[in-house]
């Protein structure tokens, strides 16, 4: 046994109390070596925080104490467990939770921690395949974009923002994360450094949007940052980075003030571009490269397309940098493959958000 081993089963004996939570963080360490991202750690810890106090509070705190059936009844609580709205949790969240308890233990069992894995043979939650259910119409998504204040210095951030967003259907993680230098002007094109899956990708951005995030640039970021200038492109209004919740919250306070009857944030701009891309005729192939999807319903190496023939692609179909009418296209049958990943995108970022919030200030009932 090596001395890491010991030391994991160490911390399991010697503080039962929390030997579940414990452990759990070893786990998530162990991931964190894998190179997970810290948000996405954050999440996983949210959730592991929430089995941990569900053992406890019927009274096993000792992860060699959990048996298959004990797992079986955690799967059956959160089928049944309501949020604070009333609402039960969506398949593919009591899956996200489940699957990362088989995780946890699956770690144990191969570090030697217990000597069987109770979450073995486990039964997972069944999770639907769905399609966007919120998608806006090109006259929708103009009156959106039209939200913003651009007279103040917020409001034209955030139109910045918004364009950015819908011209390259790029995550809330990658917005944020954004530096100045990762524009390219002449190009017009924005480098997107370790992506989800930590890869890196060009994407193209539209005259309009890359006119408005020009303007930010030159009229409102030398107002928010505060000097050492650390080089991030969306600042707050002290000068630090936004925080992607906080990029959620004004985004979707747009929408709703919008009146438009449809509920989102930064994923329904996502959504839109890939579906109005794709009803003007741009193949679903080009369109998976942008948004950085690496595994679909094909096998095709998309990573050797071209920036500039997805150039070409985004502004003969993008709304927002066409040129010429839109023309409607038969849609392609792998084009709902691409469809429903953005949906269950938009169910996993809502899930760990939800769970991070509740594990933070609920009581878990039995």
């Amino acid at each position: 046994m090596t001395e890491a081993t010991q030391a994991v089963g160490a911390v399991a004996s010697s503080t039962t109390s929390r030997g579940i939570e414990l452990l759990g963080r070893r786990y998530l360490e162990s991931l964190r070596v894998r190179g997970y991202a810290e948000e996405s750690l954050k999440n996983k810890r949210a959730f592991l925080d929430r089995f941990a106090r569900w053992c406890a509070d019927r009274g096993v705190e000792d992860a060699g104490d959990v048996t298959k059936a004990m797992i079986e009844r955690y799967r059956q609580w959160l089928f049944y467990y309501r949020k604070k709205n009333g609402k039960p949790m969506v398949n593919r969240s009591q899956y996200s939770h489940v699957v990362l308890v088989r995780g946890l233990f699956r770690w144990l069992s191969q570090q030697s921690v217990i000597l069987t894995n109770p979450a073995a043979e486990l039964d997972m939650p069944r999770v639907d395949k769905t399609l966007p259910r919120h998608v806006l119409t090109l006259r929708e998504v103009e009156s959106l974009l039209g939200q913003p204040e651009v007279t103040e210095p917020l409001g034209l951030r955030d139109r910045a923002i918004m364009e950015t967003l819908y011209s390259t259907g790029m995550r809330r993680a990658e917005v944020v994360h954004l530096g100045l230098h990762d524009v390219s002007w002449d190009r017009g094109t924005i480098l997107i450094r370790q992506g989800k899956g930590h890869k890196d990708r060009v994407v193209p951005i539209g005259e309009r949007a890359l006119g408005w995030l020009r303007k930010y640039v030159e009229e409102v970021r030398p107002r928010f940052v505060v000097e050492p200038d650390g080089g991030i492109l969306f600042l707050n209004v002290q000068g630090g980075m936004l925080g992607p919740k906080h990029l959620s919250r004004v985004v979707g306070r747009y929408v709703e003030q919008s009146k438009l009857g449809k509920v989102g944030s930064c994923h329904l701009l996502r959504h839109t571009m890939a579906t109005l891309m794709l009803e003007n005729g741009a193949d679903v192939r080009y369109i998976q490269a942008i948004l950085g999807h690496v595994e679909l319903s094909t096998t095709e190496v998309y990573t050797h397309v071209s920036i500039r023939k997805l150039k070409e692609v985004h502004a003969a179909t993008h709304p927002g940098s066409a040129t010429r009418k839109a023309r409607p296209a038969e849609a392609e049958v792998s084009a709902d493959s691409l469809l429903g990943a953005l949906e269950a995108e938009a169910a996993e970022e809502k899930t760990v958000s939800d769970a991070a919030a509740d594990a933070s200030d609920e009581e878990l009932s039995p």
